[in-house]
């Protein structure tokens, strides 16, 4: 693995990061301003429940451009590695839904 690819694999994932947790903070903010300044009503619920899904998915979105850039560079053991995290993210996403679903 070249040090060229590295340090465009951690330029990508930076880039991700910054962007999932900046529209994340935007959309809470945006609910929470909504919530608090609509008592009577509670209107900024969706904005608010959007701000976390999208805040919980960016580490899995890193992880999914993980694999690819691994896969990109050939780098076997890390694309191996990467989809065992990716398998484990799943599974938990998955044990917590159908948990929910049967509450």
């Amino acid at each position: 693995m070249s040090e060229s690819s590295i340090a465009n694999l951690e330029i990508h994932l930076g880039r991700l990061l910054n962007a999932g947790v900046f529209a994340s903070a935007t959309l809470l903010a945006a609910g929470l301003f909504l919530w608090e300044a609509t008592p009577w009503h509670r209107s900024g619920g969706a904005l608010l429940t959007t701000g976390l899904v999208i805040l919980m998915a960016t580490p899995i979105l890193r992880v999914l451009v993980s694999v690819v850039e691994y896969w990109r560079m050939r780098d076997w053991f890390f694309v191996a590695t990467t989809l065992v995290v990716l398998a484990v993210l799943f599974t938990t996403v998955a044990t917590a839904l159908a948990v929910r679903a049967a509450a």
